[in-house]
């Protein structure tokens, strides 16, 4: 299989991920659950890895990193845990549903939401921020980089804007965690949510959340945290305060060689590598008849994704003859991004999304324009 769908999750991992989850399976214990080696061990690892991606996003401390079992559920845990019924929160339309469900039920209990519109490529106004600002507004939530087009947001700017009008800024970095660089004190960033298994190349069920030293996150969840058993209220002290529960030690212990593996190689190598393949495949189908193409590729940054549409075609239907005829693995339909489909005018047809990792090849890309060429055929 030809597989181009890693903005759902990256298929291929490194050798070194899949042998760090083998071995944890098989030797390691209960984080904080106990004073023998097996869970000291995974103590250690935990540690290990939290230090990791605090390094990886210029965090301040190690102990502000959370884990969580995937982007999704640092975003409620930040949201939920934030916000209140009384506040005023911006968003954009290029937002993934892990981030506009949450706002919703926000919104019908009575907080308000504004959501900033973007042109019918997918763009958005960075003026808009700050016209739409007023007494009550709390936050701007917004995403990194979108899951459709692969059009990046300027973070740091948004985050100049927040920090201008002393609102927090909460940022969904599920497509460019890994990849692109983070430094959440330089952009101002308070809580910056992120899932394992994509650009940081570890298993699916880990997740995290960087949280700014200072702001505290009513907890989603309360229970086991291995101290203060006797005490009735959940622990307050970070990271305990918002990791109830066993964590999944064997899938960080996947993501903490994965770590390894991204500084080993270097993500500007990762991230040109990805890009490059991207805008092969793109050079190639912009100009073939019938095909249309979504997103703005002016700026050469940006997530390595291609999202099509084939005339006549509804999206399931080109991603089926594509895995059918040729074993290529793409993603139809709306990609949990509503608003973003409805800027775009493909909320009946969704799109196609060719999305790359640096283990593919140019030979792939060819075969890939080689097979919509056929189909038009």
């Amino acid at each position: 299989m030809i597989y181009f769908d890693n903005a759902a999750t990256t298929m291929e991992k490194p050798e070194k991920v899949v042998e760090a989850v083998t071995r944890a399976l098989t030797s390691m214990g209960n984080a904080g659950r106990g004073a023998h080696a097996s869970s000291l061990g995974a103590s250690r690892m935990i540690f290990d890895t939290r230090r990791k991606l605090a390094e990886l996003f210029h965090g301040e401390d190690p102990s502000q990193v959370v884990f969580t079992a995937n982007a999704t559920e640092s975003l409620n845990m930040a949201i939920k845990g934030l916000f209140t019924s009384k506040d005023h929160i911006i968003t954009t339309q290029l937002e993934h549903n892990s981030v506009l469900r949450p706002l919703y039920e926000l919104e019908e209990q009575g907080a308000e939401l504004t959501i900033l519109q973007s042109d019918a490529k997918g763009c958005i106004r960075y003026e808009e921020f700050e016209k739409h600002i007023k007494e009550n507004t709390r936050a701007i939530v917004c995403t990194h980089g979108s899951n459709v087009t692969g059009n990046l947001v300027d973070i740091k700017k948004v985050g100049e804007i927040a920090k201008k009008h002393n609102l927090l800024f909460v940022v969904d970095a599920s497509q460019t965690a890994g990849v692109f660089p983070i430094d959440v004190q330089e952009m101002n960033i308070d809580v910056l949510c992120f899932t394992g298994h994509k650009g940081l190349l570890g298993p699916q069920g880990t997740g995290g959340m960087y949280v700014r030293k200072g702001l505290e996150i009513r907890p989603l969840k309360t229970g086991g945290s291995g101290v203060q058993t006797y005490s009735r209220r959940h622990p307050d002290k970070m990271p305990i305060a918002l990791e109830a529960g066993t964590l999944n030690a064997h899938g960080l212990a996947g993501l903490n060689a994965a770590l390894d593996y991204l500084k080993e190689t270097g993500t500007p190598f990762i991230r040109e590598k990805e890009q490059e393949l991207m805008w092969d495949f793109y050079e190639k189908v912009a100009d073939i008849p019938g095909i249309t193409l979504y997103g703005e590729f002016k700026n050469r940054k940006r997530c390595p994704i291609v999202s099509l549409n084939v005339k006549g075609y509804d999206s399931a239907e080109v991603s089926d003859f594509l895995a059918v005829e040729y074993s290529i693995a793409t993603r139809p339909g709306a990609h949990c991004a509503p608003l973003m489909h409805q800027a775009l005018g493909t909320v009946n047809q969704g799109a196609v999304r060719f999305s790359f990792s640096h283990y593919n090849t140019r030979e792939e890309v060819e075969l890939a324009v080689a097979a919509l060429k056929d189909l038009l055929g």
